[in-house]
């Protein structure tokens, strides 16, 4: 089967070019500059004045399956990405029973291999008891080793020294870790309760996971990795702070890296007035000051890479007060709109977006064949109008829990069109029912 994209403006490697490109069953057969030459196909389509990007790989979702279902799945949450033009994702550990195992891990391949509308992979979490388990992790089958220095969502501590020392030691796959300091944060949770009890305001979250506790769990990580010659991957960075962490020496040379979510380029604390427990994330969402810092160490090519630490939860859920609100929110089907958003405002320019979402992250992670437009890749492709506006309301969203930060977001860009290794799940507001996603495979 053959399909040709005609007349596209393709986003690829740092330069926007008008070509044809031509999908032959999984992959990209061709990309054809000269455009009075109109390939052979079983389907045309028009893209004149549309953006066709790569597929977006999200390297940190929580798609909550198996045992969290009521808060989402591996189904509805595919297809909210797959809707928001996120092809790829690597899903955490943090579920129940928690994938700490190989064994867990494989069960998660087959949830994903009989629902999944996009491509994935998995992490293997750690813990203080399971190194024989994360040495038999298959480099080219495992996307990462999750550890969380800071306690959050699935009580999964790894914090003595020792203990990590030895995740580091042993992990034959990058150690993507979630850094908090809990003594710090247990500190400023104290005085804060003592003030409040347990109905703190909101936006007091962002002074209790403070940029204290965050760099002082990031630089400690850092210390350890390079101790044991490790890939440290460091998670949803959030402070200004955390960019002094970071190695100015071209990606394929760093043993650490950066990922910054979508959240902390787009809120401040200024937002929590107004969105309260919808914005309430771990790390927390801090003043404009890091929010500048972060967006600036981006273009700067200090932090590698955008992700969505996509993290529903019910609504009722997050009704709670301050102490029993678990932190998270959903966000993987309004990435890239957000992201294109910011081009518009200024901030970033469409070939960055696509270089921190699509090709950065293959690159880092040793993707196989994914990220990029170019022939004998696979056909992971996202054609977006970036002259059609719709704004985030309730009946437009996928996500199984119902409800979004971004509601009442109008956005300018619109995802028209998502194909996943060549099969279009999504087009113009519906889903197809063409399914067709696989294991991502690692090239170690």
């Amino acid at each position: 089967m053959k399909t040709l994209i005609k007349n596209a403006t393709l986003v690829n490697r740092g330069s926007q070019t008008k070509a044809h490109v031509l999908i032959e069953d999984t992959m990209i057969h061709s990309v054809i500059t000269d455009l009075s030459h109109i390939a052979d196909a079983d389907h045309y389509i028009e893209a004149e004045g549309l953006l066709l990007l790569p597929g977006v790989i999200d390297d940190q979702v929580h798609f909550r399956e198996p045992g969290l279902t009521q808060k989402g799945d591996m189904y509805t949450e595919s297809r909210a990405a797959a809707a928001g033009g996120v092809t790829s994702f690597m899903d955490m550990p943090n579920t129940q029973p928690q994938t700490t195992t190989i064994e867990a891990l494989l069960a998660k391949h087959q949830i994903a291999a009989r629902n999944s509308l996009v491509n994935y992979s998995f992490y293997l979490g750690a813990t203080t008891n399971n190194i024989v388990e994360i040495e038999k992790a298959d480099p080219g089958l495992v996307c990462g080793i999750k550890m969380f220095m800071g306690s959050s969502t699935g009580n999964m501590l790894v914090s003595k020294t020792e203990d990590v020392s030895a995740v580091f030691a042993h992990a034959p796959v990058p150690v993507a870790v979630h850094c908090e300091d809990d003594s710090i944060i247990s500190r400023n949770l104290d005085k804060y309760k003592t003030l409040y009890g347990n109905n703190i305001p909101m936006r007091y979250h962002a002074d209790i996971r403070s940029e204290e506790a965050c760099y002082a769990s990031s630089a400690r990580a850092a210390e350890l990795a390079a101790k044991h010659n490790a890939h440290l991957h460091i998670l949803h960075l959030s402070t200004a702070k955390e960019i002094g962490l970071m190695q100015q020496v071209p990606l394929a040379e760093k043993t650490i890296t950066g990922e910054v979510c979508v959240h902390h380029l787009w809120f401040s604390s200024n937002d929590y007035e107004k969105l309260n427990w919808r914005i309430k994330w771990n790390p927390s969402i801090k003043h404009e000051k890091h929010r500048e810092g972060l967006r600036e160490a981006l273009i700067t090519g200090l932090i590698d890479i955008v992700a969505t630490d996509h993290a529903p939860h019910t609504f009722d859920e997050k009704q709670h007060d301050y102490t029993s609100c678990p932190s998270g929110a959903p966000l993987v089907q309004h990435s890239l709109p957000a992201m294109l958003e910011m081009v518009k405002q200024g901030v970033f320019g469409y070939e960055q977006v696509v270089d921190y979402m699509c090709h950065k992250p293959a690159q880092l992670f040793r993707i196989d064949r994914r990220g990029y437009i170019e022939a004998g890749y696979y056909a992971d492709l996202v054609l977006v109008n970036p002259s059609s506006s719709f704004t985030v309301n309730a009946d437009n969203l996928l996500y199984k829990c119902k409800w979004s930060p971004l509601e009442g977001t109008r956005f300018s860009h619109r995802v028209e069109k998502t194909w996943v290794n060549g099969s279009l799940v999504w087009e113009n507001g519906t889903f197809t029912g063409q399914q067709n996603a696989l294991a991502l495979q690692f090239k170690r």
